[in-house]
C-alpha cells in the first residue's frame, strides 16, 4: 500500500510539474493561424500578405507602423526632405543584424538595386507608378546600370534617396517590405537561390528570428531577437505559426487552444457570435483587401479570345449578387463593392472622405442587375456571332475554404442569370495559381489585392501597362495617361486636381470591364485573452506581434 501510495504520489507531483511547465512554454509562445502558406520569405519575390508578414516579424524598414497605422521611425531614426520634395535624407540609429553586423545605409542600396533588377511581380513599385525613385524604371528594364538608381550612403549611417517627383506617401511607403534592406556580405556567402529558403539563410534585423522554416511548411517558428534595436520593448518570447486552410479546423484549434489567434469564417462566425464565451474573443477587422474577378483580355485565350469583349465582361459583373456573397458565404463583415477601390480605405486629407465612400458612382458599369447583365449579354452574342460561352475561372485551393464557397456561388449566380455562359471552376495549389494570373494563363481568375500604402494609387497602379502583377492583357493609353500625371506629371503635387482624376481613371477601367469588383475583405479573428497587443492593419502588413505581451 505504502509503495502503491508513494507512486501515486510521484505521478500526481510530475503531473503539476510537467503542466505547470507546459503552460509556461505556453505563455512564452503566441500560437497564430496563417490561412496559406508562405510564397517566399525573399521580399523579391514575395507577393502575398502571408509572405510579407513572415518578412515583417524579421526585418524592420526604414519606418514601420505604430498601432493605429501610422508610419514611425524604425531603422531611420530620422529623416528630412527636400524643399521640392524630392529628396529625402535618413539617418539610421545604430541597429544590427542578429549576426552581430551593423545595420548599415549599404544594405537599403543593394536591397534596392537587387530589387529593381531581380524582382519579375513588384519591381515597378519603385518606379514611376509609385515609389518614383530616379531611374527605377531604366534599371528595372536593364536600360541603364544599378548604380543609376536614386539611391546612394554617403556613409554608412546616411542614406539618401533621389525621386523623380515628389511622393507624399513615401516615408510610410517605406514600411513596405520591398523596402527592407538586404545583408550584402551575408547574401553573398549563399548558394545561388537559397537565400531565405532555410534559419540558416535568412538574416533578421528585426523583433523576430526563424528558427524552424522549410519551403511549404505547414509549421513556423520564430523566436525574440535578442539583437533588435528595439529588444527591451518586445516582451513576445516565441511566435509560432500553423498553416490551417479550414475555418472548421482553425475553430477548434482555437478552442482546445493549440491557436491563440485564429480567423474564421462563413458559418463559423455565427456559430462564435452565439457562443456567451467565444464571443468575448470576437474581434472583427478591416482588412483593406479588395476581393474582385480578372478578366484576362488575351485575344489567343480560351473560347478563341470571347473575353476581349467588353459586353461579355460587363455581363458576368453585373449578373453577381455581391451582397449574397458577403452575407450568405464569407460572413466575416465584409462589404460587398462596386468600385475599384475598397470601402472605408484612403481618406481624403482635405474632407476627410473616403475615395470610395459613394458605392453607385459607376451603378452604370457595376451592379447586381439581371436584365442588364442579359442585354450586354445580348450584345455579346451578336458582336461575337455566339450563343454559348465556356470558361474557366481558376483559384486557389489551398487559400481557405471561403474562396472555394464564393466561386461555387459565383458559378451558380453566372450560369442561372446568363444563359448559355458556363463557368468551369479551376483549384489548383497557390503556387500554380500564382503562375498562372502572371503569365496569362487563365480565362477569369478570382484574386485579391491589399493596399501597401494608404493611398487609391496602391490599387490603381496595378492596371497600367506597365505596372500589373496580375496581366490582364489589357492596356488603355488614356489610364495609362492620368496615372502618370498623378504620379510623376502635373497633377503630383496638386491634391484636389489628382484625387479628381484618379476617379476619372477608375471610370475607365470599370466602364472596359478590366475586373469585377465583388468586395472589400475583413477578418473575423478569434484572438485568445491571453494576448494582449495584437496590432491589426488595413495597410501594408495586417497584423504586427511587436508589443504583445
Amino acid at each position: 500500500m505504502k509503495k502503491i501510495l508513494m507512486l501515486t504520489l510521484l505521478i500526481l507531483a510530475a503531473m503539476v510539474t510537467g503542466c505547470g511547465n507546459d503552460d509556461s512554454a505556453a505563455d512564452d509562445t503566441l500560437k497564430v493561424m496563417l490561412g496559406s502558406n508562405v510564397v517566399s520569405l525573399d521580399a523579391s519575390q514575395a507577393t502575398d500578405s502571408v509572405s510579407f508578414e513572415l518578412i515583417a516579424d524579421c526585418i524592420d524598414g526604414l519606418t514601420q507602423l505604430d498601432s493605429h497605422g501610422k508610419a514611425i521611425p524604425a531603422v531611420a531614426e530620422s529623416f528630412e526632405v527636400s524643399e521640392d520634395g524630392k529628396t529625402y535624407t535618413f539617418h539610421l540609429r545604430d541597429a544590427k543584424w542578429a549576426n552581430g553586423d551593423e545595420v548599415t545605409a549599404e544594405d537599403f542600396v543593394f536591397a534596392w538595386r537587387r530589387h529593381c533588377l531581380e524582382s519579375t511581380k513588384y519591381a515597378y513599385i519603385m518606379g514611376s507608378t509609385v515609389a518614383n525613385i530616379k531611374n527605377a524604371d531604366a534599371v528595372t528594364k536593364k536600360e541603364a546600370a544599378p548604380e543609376t538608381l536614386g539611391v546612394s550612403a554617403p556613409d554608412s549611417k546616411t542614406l539618401v534617396v533621389e525621386l523623380d517627383a515628389p511622393v507624399s506617401f513615401f516615408p510610410a511607403l517605406m514600411t513596405f517590405p520591398a523596402f527592407y534592406p538586404v545583408n550584402e556580405k551575408f547574401y553573398n556567402s549563399l548558394a545561388a537561390g537559397t537565400y531565405g529558403t532555410s534559419p540558416e539563410t535568412f538574416l533578421s534585423n528585426g523583433a523576430f528570428m526563424l528558427t524552424e522554416y522549410l519551403p511549404g511548411s505547414a509549421n513556423i517558428q520564430l523566436k525574440k531577437n535578442d539583437s533588435y534595436w528595439n529588444a527591451s520593448n518586445v516582451a513576445l518570447k516565441n511566435l509560432q505559426y500553423q498553416v490551417v486552410s479550414s475555418s472548421d479546423n482553425a475553430l477548434t484549434a482555437f478552442k482546445n487552444g493549440t491557436l491563440n489567434l485564429a480567423t474564421v469564417n462563413g458559418n463559423q462566425v455565427e456559430s462564435v457570435k452565439n457562443d456567451a464565451d467565444l464571443s468575448k474573443n470576437l474581434e472583427i477587422t478591416p482588412t483593406g483587401l479588395l476581393e474582385y474577378l480578372s478578366f484576362n483580355q488575351d485575344p489567343k485565350n480560351h473560347h478563341a479570345g470571347a473575353l476581349a469583349n467588353v459586353n461579355l465582361r460587363l455581363a458576368i459583373s453585373n449578373a453577381i449578387d455581391r451582397e449574397s456573397l458577403v452575407n450568405n458565404y464569407v460572413t466575416n463583415g465584409s462589404i460587398a463593392t462596386y468600385t475599384a477601390i475598397p470601402v472605408n480605405f484612403a481618406a481624403n486629407a482635405e474632407t476627410g472622405k473616403f475615395f470610395a465612400e459613394d458605392q453607385k458612382q459607376f451603378s452604370e458599369y457595376v451592379s447586381f442587375d439581371v436584365e442588364k447583365a442579359q442585354r450586354f449579354l445580348d450584345a455579346a452574342k451578336s458582336e461575337l456571332g455566339k450563343d454559348t460561352f465556356d470558361l474557366d475561372i481558376i483559384y486557389a485551393n489551398d487559400g481557405g475554404d471561403t474562396v472555394i464557397k464564393v466561386v461555387q456561388a459565383i458559378k451558380e449566380q453566372v450560369e442561372k442569370n446568363l444563359p448559355g455562359v458556363t463557368l468551369n471552376l479551376q483549384p489548383m495549389p497557390k503556387a500554380e495559381y500564382l503562375d498562372r494570373v502572371t503569365t496569362n494563363s487563365y480565362d477569369i481568375a478570382i484574386t485579391n489585392w491589399a493596399p501597401d500604402y494608404d493611398d487609391p494609387m496602391t490599387f490603381l497602379t496595378l492596371w497600367t501597362t506597365e505596372g500589373c502583377e496580375i496581366c490582364e492583357h489589357w492596356s488603355n493609353a488614356d489610364y495609362d495617361k492620368i496615372i502618370a500625371d498623378c504620379t510623376s506629371g502635373e497633377l503630383a503635387t496638386n491634391y484636389s486636381e489628382r484625387w479628381s482624376a484618379m476617379y476619372d481613371a477608375e471610370e475607365i477601367l470599370l466602364r472596359n470591364a478590366v475586373i469585377a469588383p465583388l468586395y472589400t475583405g475583413a477578418n473575423a479573428n478569434l484572438v485568445s485573452e491571453k494576448a494582449k497587443g495584437v496590432e491589426f492593419h488595413s495597410v501594408a502588413i495586417e497584423r504586427v506581434y511587436k508589443n504583445v505581451k
